[in-house]
């Protein structure tokens, strides 16, 4: 339970501006505050006293691990025994677990510290590698060298664990080492930089804010609001955990006496008036004679292209969300006016908590989808395809935005599904889309070729690909989606149909190229149709309709030959494209 500052009121300035109120909460505030507390409760996000001794002791189990890991390798790297024994590593936690706000089933944001001698790619990446594969209480072992923070996923003892490395200027790394002090960070490259950064990100949030509990009450209902709209996803453009945490802190800081309920509201009524691209800073960045780059738009040119800025307050000083897109800025806005309705009615007490909880219905908010089936020969292996494929869907997005000047919207879903039907292990992601709602009404042609054409060539550069890893890809309408996306039993919503625009949308499409079906448009007069090759224009409007299903973009990469990845893979892909397929995905809308 929170305390309430009714009397003592914090002086002191948190943050870069003055607070927006120093308003203490009222009675009725306090009693939503309890309800808004006894909701989350009730929704599971607390863990039990069992579940964190479990994950204290994979913690050790893990600590245990990497201190042989790297007496073994001082052994083999001919130091002295004197020095064997001396060598060390330690365990740091970062992300929600650091920050306490953790709850069952999430993951541990795990970050080892080891001497300079041992280092990432080769020590890291392979030989510890090796040594969690052969353990039994490892399993879905997935390392992901090339990404922004270099990291290994894995599941020890039935947790999740996201390992970063960071080989610091140590010979020897203490114990007690203070990840804190900046001393940390000399002579060391930019990917162990944003490894250490997570653990002191996280500590300096702490810091930042008047209230740790209360801080820690709020973020636990926004991720859990998050989830439940879906724009919880940093891989796929959303906002992830170190993203959430900042924004909220913000709002801690601009009103240092409220407690969680009013937070909440205050959080929606800010950002839904924030003017982006304008950053959410808890802290003036200052710069360093190590010489890492910070967050500057007006010295460095890229980060003006930023939409959605989010500083970590720790040096040196990024944005924590360069993955956000116009398409993804665009929904989180939308949802973001979602929560500050919901709580407005619930402070006239017109509604309660759950109604701002309720799950957004993703197959019932688009009528148009890119389905992308991942197949793969067993359990491990499509669960690395699966994690390579999601951490390049932002860039899918990003290519369908350019190719259409803006003006398509992408939402990707960060669920994934199932197919049991499948004989082979398969799982489906999807991204939803549709018009901008600025965009006129007139009808728009988007060829979405080049987009996917760049992003199979993207997938196929993954280091770690095995024979009889596959992707697909389909468009798909709200008819079409596979019914194994809903729960047993449920029954989907029809479309209202608008006379006004759907009438006029049935008639066949004017001209040669725009021969395909045209099919009715959602409430942003929304349309999509695969265009036909040039030598079957003279397909009939039936056997269209048979072909829609069929007319599928696959990628054959179970065949392709090892050496030569790229270049083979892509020269495999083009050959084994028929026409028909080639000319598919121009969306007309």
């Amino acid at each position: 339970m929170v305390s309430c500052p009714l009397s003592l009121q914090p002086t002191a300035q948190y943050g870069i501006s003055k607070p927006i109120s120093l308003s203490a909460p009222t009675k009725l505030d306090m009693e939503r505050n309890s309800r808004l507390e006894q909701f989350l409760e009730e929704s599971g996000l607390y863990e039990t006293e069992e579940d964190d001794e479990n994950r204290k002791k994979v913690l050790g189990l893990l600590d245990r691990v990497i201190k042989d890991w790297v007496k073994n390798l001082t052994k083999k790297k001919g130091y002295t025994d004197k020095m064997v024994e001396k060598a060390n590593a330690i365990i740091l936690t970062f992300g929600s677990y650091r920050l306490g706000v953790h709850g069952p089933g999430a993951d541990i944001d795990a970050l080892c510290v080891g001497p300079s001698y041992v280092n990432r790619e080769k020590d890291f990446f392979i030989i510890l590698h090796d040594i969690l594969a052969e353990m039994e209480e490892v399993c879905e072992l997935q390392p992901v060298p090339n990404a922004y923070v270099p990291v290994m996923k894995f599941k020890i003892c039935g947790i999740s664990v996201d390992l970063l490395y960071a080989s610091i200027c140590l010979l020897v790394v203490p114990e007690d080492l203070d990840i804190s002090n900046e001393s940390v960070l000399h002579n060391v490259d930019e990917p162990t930089a944003r490894s250490l950064n997570g653990c002191r990100v996280a500590d300096q949030i702490l810091q930042l804010v008047p209230n740790a509990e209360h801080f820690r009450t709020t973020l636990r209902c926004l991720k859990l609001w998050a989830k439940r709209r879906g724009i919880y996803s940093n891989v796929t453009g959303f906002l992830g955990g170190v993203n959430w945490a900042i924004l909220v802190a913000r709002i801690c800081q601009l009103y240092p006496n409220a407690i969680p309920s009013m937070l909440v509201s205050r959080f929606f009524r800010v950002y839904t008036q924030w003017r982006w691209p304008n950053p959410v800073i808890l802290c003036a960045t200052e710069e360093h004679e190590l010489g890492f780059p910070v967050w500057d738009p007006r010295k460095n040119p890229l980060d003006r292209t930023h939409h959605m800025p989010i500083i970590t307050p720790a040096y040196p000083s990024m944005n924590s969300s360069y993955n956000v897109s116009m398409s993804t800025l665009g929904i989180m806005m939308e949802q973001f006016q979602f929560g500050r309705v919901m709580c407005e009615e619930i402070e006239l007490n017109r509604a309660q908590w759950s109604s701002l909880f309720e799950p957004y219905l993703f197959f019932e908010s688009y009528k148009n989808f890119l389905q992308l089936d991942l197949i793969a020969e067993d359990v491990g292996d499509l669960h690395a395809w699966k994690g390579w494929v999601q951490s390049r869907l932002r860039q899918l997005t990003l290519k369908i935005e350019r190719d259409t000047d803006g003006m398509l919207q992408c939402r990707p879903h960060p669920d994934e599904y199932i197919d049991t039907s499948e004989h082979r292990l398969h799982c489906a992601l999807f991204v939803g889309l549709r018009r901008k709602k600025e965009v006129g009404l007139e009808e728009k042609i988007f060829d979405l070729r080049k987009a996917m054409e760049e992003f199979k060539c993207a997938v196929h550069l993954y280091m770690f690909w095995k024979p009889g890893m596959l992707i697909r890809f389909s468009h798909v309408c709200w008819r079409e989606i596979p019914a194994f996306v809903f729960p047993v039993g449920y029954k989907r919503r029809r479309f209202k149909r608008k006379k006004d625009a759907d009438d006029e949308d049935m008639k066949p499409q004017k001209g040669a190229k725009q021969s395909c079906i045209k099919r009715k448009q959602d409430a942003e007069n929304e349309n999509i149709a695969l265009s036909p090759p040039s030598g079957n224009r003279s397909k009939s409007r039936e056997t269209c309709q048979k072909g829609w299903r069929s007319s599928i973009l696959y990628f054959f990469v179970s065949f392709l030959a090892k050496s030569n990845v790229a270049e083979t893979r892509g020269a495999v892909f083009e050959s084994s494209l028929k026409p028909t397929i080639r000319s598919s995905l121009t969306l007309t809308v």
